[in-house]
């Protein structure tokens, strides 16, 4: 299956990105990590980049690694499409004090316009 995970410097994106590879290193999945900029946590694209460099280093996996610039909820429904991957993976989905889910702007984008299977990672 050929995945693209959208990492934009929470922590729920970086537990998506773990999740994601124990699961493509049993289905034997391809995993491209789209990093940006996400205007609703405190770091730049690159540090997003070095954190996620860790991360699959600690995890002795290989991924591509892409960087999304402008907005990224488009983007990644514009690269999954034209590049036919099988699912769009993200961390979003906290819970509120009253137990709903909240999503950020990017994840509802993504659900609400994406051709491609979406999964959310909390």
């Amino acid at each position: 299956m050929k995945v693209l995970l959208g990492v934009g410097g929470s922590r729920l994106s970086y537990e998506a990105l773990e999740t994601s590879i124990d699961r493509a290193r049993e289905a034997g999945d391809d995993l491209t990590v789209a990093v940006f900029a996400n205007e609703e946590v405190d770091a730049d694209d690159d540090e997003v980049e070095q954190r996620v460099r860790e991360i699959l280093d600690e995890a002795d996996f290989e991924a591509t690694i892409r960087h999304l610039d402008g907005e990224p909820g488009p983007q990644l429904v514009e690269i999954a499409g034209r590049e036919d991957y099988d699912r769009i993976v993200l961390g979003s989905g906290q819970r509120s004090t009253l137990g709903k889910i909240q999503l950020g702007s990017i994840a509802e984008f993504v659900l609400l316009n994406a051709q491609t299977p979406v999964t959310l990672v909390r």
